[in-house]
């Protein structure tokens, strides 16, 4: 197995869905199509910390390991997982195609690329054929906390102490907007 298929060291969990938060299988996987993604990754990564929601992060490429990647994302929801995050600039095929290979929710991170400043991987990300949908971030540090966010409201509907987590988290944001000056 090369590096790139190995989970990232800083993640969560392993290829097995062991490991991750008490032994627990992971309820979210975070993927990037390159190692260079895991800076702005890492946000979604502290989030999932965060509310405690057990989660690998790990780089696999649509177009550098496409059989892998299918076969990862394919067997997830087997192994427990209920989200699938995935994060990648440029042509940015990696949210698609895990989209293709599963029915669970989809979340899709574009990363911001030197060329186009990302818009190119926005609408890569966002431009799916009715039938696969892939629910779209934001470009960047923001789309990825984002999608952490949502991935927890997700699994929140289910979950009563998890949506009053968001809820308490909502409240933080809240108070720290209200204390801030001009001054």
């Amino acid at each position: 197995m090369t590096e790139q298929n190995q989970p990232l060291p800083y993640g969560r969990g392993s290829e097995s869905g062991r490991g991750a938060e008490g032994g627990t299988s992971p309820l979210v996987i975070v993927l990037m199509g390159s190692k260079s993604d895991w800076e702005v990754m890492r946000q979604a990564d502290e989030t999932l910390k965060e509310f405690g929601i057990p989660h690998e992060c790990r780089v696999l490429s649509a177009h550098r390991t496409p059989a892998e990647t299918a076969e990862y994302v394919a067997g997830a929801e087997a192994r427990g997982v209920e989200v699938v995050i995935a994060a990648a600039g440029g042509a940015a095929h990696l949210a698609g195609v895990c989209a293709a290979h599963t029915v669970l929710p989809v979340l899709g991170v574009p990363m911001e690329s030197a060329s186009l400043k990302g818009l190119d991987s926005l609408l890569s990300t966002v431009q799916m054929p009715a039938g696969i949908p892939v629910g779209t971030l934001a470009i960047g540090p923001a789309g990825a906390r984002n999608a952490a966010l949502l991935a927890v409201a997700i699994l929140g509907t289910g979950r009563p102490d998890l949506r009053e987590k968001l809820w308490q988290f909502r409240e933080r944001q809240k108070q720290k907007i209200l204390k801030e000056t001009l001054a």
